[in-house]
């Protein structure tokens, strides 16, 4: 029997994702990635779009599996035993999918039976969580597809939550909120670390976002982790005559371009988005 608070909560050893684009042309989304996730840490991965962060998650959550490499959620390994594995995760991404003619209670209600939740457990949760992050109740009713962008993603937290998961793999989860709805997102993902001693991996390409929320953040570029440690430690390690740079400055001190240019640059390559690279 492992003892998940004495493993890792997720332990990545040279993990590699190749994806055919073409004949004899392939797309290297991950390249030989190694990170270390302790038990009740918030990582950041900051990138831009097509830097791989996207299969990275879909890697970690079984959805796609590594060519190379190895990855171990609280000491499974998740090729192996990708039904222990996955009792221990949710995910949270930016293209999060749903009934769309089901109303959001029936969707919530319907994710937590996936998971062995009753219904007369999982009500209550319900609509405490959807209050806690702001959410219209008296709109749970209302089909999915009637419902903004923004609501729709706190419905996504909100049925991610429900399970109660252990490490939470969150992919974007702010990407074309409003300010406000993206102020009720980040102010959850703080209480998950609070409330639920979760684990949580935050895949972003926005650096406020990182630097408010995150213990540790790894800069992805091109499928590589380029660099990781503490806002502090990365600020310290990319000074110039004792002067300390900004985060955006740390991105474009260890890219060598800032995240704007590497978007565009990534646009130009045509990167597999089909494939969540």
């Amino acid at each position: 029997m492992i003892d998940i608070n004495q493993s890792a909560a997720l332990d990545l050893r040279d993990v590699g994702k190749t994806f055919k684009k073409k004949r004899n042309d392939y797309a290297h989304a991950l390249k030989g990635v190694s990170l270390e996730l302790r038990r009740g840490e918030c990582v950041g991965i900051l990138g831009p779009n097509g830097s791989g962060k996207s299969t990275l998650v879909r890697v970690i959550s079984t959805l796609t599996t590594q060519d190379s490499g190895s990855v171990q959620i609280f000491g499974h390994d998740a090729v192996k035993e990708p039904k222990a594995v996955q009792r221990y995760m949710n995910r949270v991404s930016v293209e999060a999918s749903f009934f769309k003619k089901m109303s959001s209670l029936e969707n919530l209600l319907f994710g937590a039976k996936l998971y062995g939740v009753p219904d007369a457990e999982s009500r209550p949760r319900i609509r405490e969580i959807l209050e806690g992050v702001g959410f219209d109740y008296k709109r749970i009713n209302d089909p999915m597809e009637h419902l903004s962008r923004g609501m729709q993603q706190k419905i996504a937290l909100a049925r991610a939550l429900l399970t109660s998961p252990v490490l939470m793999l969150l992919d974007e989860p702010t990407t074309g909120l409003d300010p406000r709805s993206k102020k009720d997102v980040q102010t959850l993902i703080r209480s998950i670390r609070a409330d639920h001693d979760s684990t949580i991996l935050l895949c972003t390409h926005d650096m406020d976002e990182a630097e408010q929320l995150c213990d540790r953040i790894g800069i992805l570029l091109n499928g590589e982790l380029v660099a990781i440690d503490t806002v502090q430690g990365l600020k310290q390690h990319y000074q110039k005559d004792g002067v300390l740079p900004t985060l955006e400055e740390v991105f474009m001190a260890a890219t060598g371009s800032t995240l704007e240019e590497a978007e565009f640059a990534d646009e130009l390559d045509g990167e597999p988005v089909a494939q969540g690279a």
